[in-house]
């Protein structure tokens, strides 16, 4: 249990004893900062412990906004401090300084003391939410009335919903998913549960899809939307419960995707019942949905900390069209964001066939995906900031460079030439793909090619990626690598070889997922020995086309190679994920998801 310090008797009248026990608190009270301090070193070293002004008013949310967030080390509100276990060294000794002191705010001084100690005090946005120490009678009095005057449950509510998101789930979920989310958080259910229940949820429409019959495509699109609302749910009650955590964070990053992919699987098993094989359309929405979020990955991760003058232009029209509202939700809706995209995927299923399903996917993540990468790429043509050393470090973790590449890139790293990350990076792309395309399926100039696209990928990352458009070097490899397993898969002439392919291809966008939220956290790419173990994207690609020169004329044995592959990938990626994950090296957050 943590525990609740007062930093002297309760005033009269007061519901702060009951309220910091309603949010999980053992109460003790001090008589100032000197027992304060006794107090808190009573306290297990592991504990989360608040320090909280006798005097305080305002909601109970806003205490529980400020003091049991568990993704900050330390927090605060006025009135109001909270420290875990990694900020309590800090604490005491700013506590231990305020003794001598006799500051009147003690918890506002012990803050601005744990800030310059290097601890990051989280101080929460609370809106109309009330939180004030009163300097006298009057102003308690006017405090009490602000409180009434607000209703606390009502802005929870609204809090627990994201602030920006896509039209369909903001007008059609969200609207009654925050009150399932509030019944969840009543009965004691976690987001994790809420999570592991959509992933069923969407499991099993993705067996209904299977089955191949009206019936069972009716069942998979009336789950999937139900597999949807709770997917909502889950974040809603992290955001209302403020029950964020390690293993939240891995399993709504991750779901998402399970489940989509799940369910492309299951409407290609149901067509192949009823003799329409879409098993290529199903791998290729399943490319093109992961290199469109791989482009969002890499700008975002790209300008997070760009320094210097930020370009306007490109950002002028942008702007203007914000101004009116409604090409907000316009430009929203066109880019499929997840709730439209799963909406569309429900609904076509229930009325159409999964080949209907699938084009109608692919041509609207098309131009989604052509949509915001143009704007993207006029942005970063015109930006003249500066790209950070960080961000270019995060450029090079998702491009998944594999031995291979690196042993190129160090002899090229002062030698080689000085042409752009993503000019390398394109010709290597374009090449590979070209002679995927026009040679036969095992034709020996695919792996000539495939050794090709190895020393370009090398020297594209040679050199650190802070170019304008070096952001687009992650998709570009992603599009070289799937595309090549897909056209080899297609070309083969194994029936089961697309299948493989899909498995395989699912099992590194998984690796490559992980990669993404890992960074997010701010832990870092996956070690080095996971990426040289799975051979990185260029080792990948060089082994599947070997594997199809060899493998050409040995019926099935390229799609067992795949197979295998697929299940080597898997397997060492989630072991080392899950184990990452679980970790207490973990980042301590919860996934917002999302928009795309």
């Amino acid at each position: 249990m943590s525990t609740a310090i007062l930093t002297g008797p309760p005033a009269p009248g007061s519901s702060l004893d009951g309220d910091l026990r309603s949010l999980g608190f053992d109460v003790k009270a001090a008589s100032g900062a000197d027992e304060a301090g006794a107090l808190l070193a009573a306290v297990p070293a592991g504990e989360r412990v608040a320090l909280v002004d006798p005097r305080f008013v305002g909601h109970v949310h806003a205490l529980r906004l400020a003091l049991t967030d568990p993704r900050f080390p330390a927090a605060a509100a006025p009135g109001a401090l909270t420290a875990q276990s990694g900020a309590r060294p800090a604490l005491a000794r700013a506590l231990t300084a305020a003794g001598t002191s006799g500051a009147d705010d003690l918890t506002g001084t012990l803050a601005e003391a744990l800030d310059a100690d290097g601890v990051a005090v989280h101080r929460p946005q609370l809106g109309t939410l009330v939180a004030t120490v009163p300097a006298d009678a009057e102003a308690r009095h006017e405090a009490r009335a602000a409180v009434d005057a607000v209703d606390d449950e009502a802005v929870r509510l609204r809090s627990a919903v994201k602030a920006h998101d896509g039209f369909f789930t903001t007008f059609f979920i969200s609207p009654y998913s925050r009150y399932i989310a509030r019944w969840c958080a009543r009965r004691g259910l976690t987001p994790n549960q809420v999570t592991t229940a959509s992933l069923l949820t969407a499991l099993i429409a993705a067996g209904c899809a299977a089955t191949g019959e009206r019936g069972g495509y009716i069942a998979a699109g009336v789950l999937l939307l139900v597999s949807f609302v709770l997917d909502c749910t889950d974040g809603q009650l992290a955001r209302y419960a403020l029950k964020y955590s390690t293993m939240g964070a891995w399993l709504d990053a991750t779901f998402d995707r399970a489940k989509e992919y799940a369910f492309y699987a299951g409407l290609a098993l149901g067509a192949a019942r009823n003799g329409d094989d879409v098993w290529a359309l199903a791998l290729g929405a399943m490319i093109l949905m992961t290199c469109r979020h791989v482009v969002d990955f890499s700008f975002n991760e790209a300008n997070a900390e760009s320094t210097g003058a930020t370009a306007k232009t490109g950002l002028a029209l942008s702007d203007r069209l914000d101004s009116l509202g409604w090409t907000v939700w316009a430009r929203r809706m066109i880019i499929l964001p997840i709730g439209e995209r799963w909406a569309m995927i429900a609904v076509l299923t229930a009325v159409t066939n999964p080949r209907i399903v699938f084009w109608a996917l692919i041509i609207g993540c098309a131009f989604g995906a052509c949509y915001t990468t143009a704007g993207r790429v006029l942005r970063s043509l015109t930006r003249r900031a500066k790209r950070t050393d960080r961000a270019a470090q995060a450029l090079a973790d998702l491009a998944d460079s594999g031995p291979l590449a690196g042993i190129v890139a160090r002899v090229l790293a002062r030698t080689g030439p000085r042409l752009p990350g993503v000019v390398l990076a394109a010709v290597a792309t374009g090449a590979l793909l070209a002679t995927v395309l026009a040679r036969p399926f095992g034709d020996r100039q695919i792996v000539i090619i495939a050794v090709f696209y190895v020393v370009l990928s090398g020297a594209a990352v040679a050199r650190p990626l802070k170019g304008a458009l070096d952001w687009l070097v992650p998709p570009l490899f992603r599009a070289a690598e799937y595309t090549t397993v897909l056209v080899l898969a297609a070309r083969s002439d194994s029936a089961h070889a697309l299948p493989a392919a899909f498995g395989l291809v699912a099992a590194v966008a998984y690796h490559h997922y992980d990669t993404v939220y890992r960074i997010r956290g701010g832990t870092g790419a996956p070690p080095a020995w996971l990426v040289r173990v799975t051979g990185g994207h260029e080792g990948r690609t060089l082994l599947v086309t070997v594997l199809a020169a060899l493998l050409a004329d040995r019926g099935d044995d390229f799609t067992l190679a795949l197979t295998a592959l697929a299940v080597a990938v898997a397997l060492v990626v989630l072991v080392e994920s899950i184990r990452f994950w679980v970790s207490s090296g973990a980042p301590a957050v919860h996934d917002e998801g999302e928009t795309a």
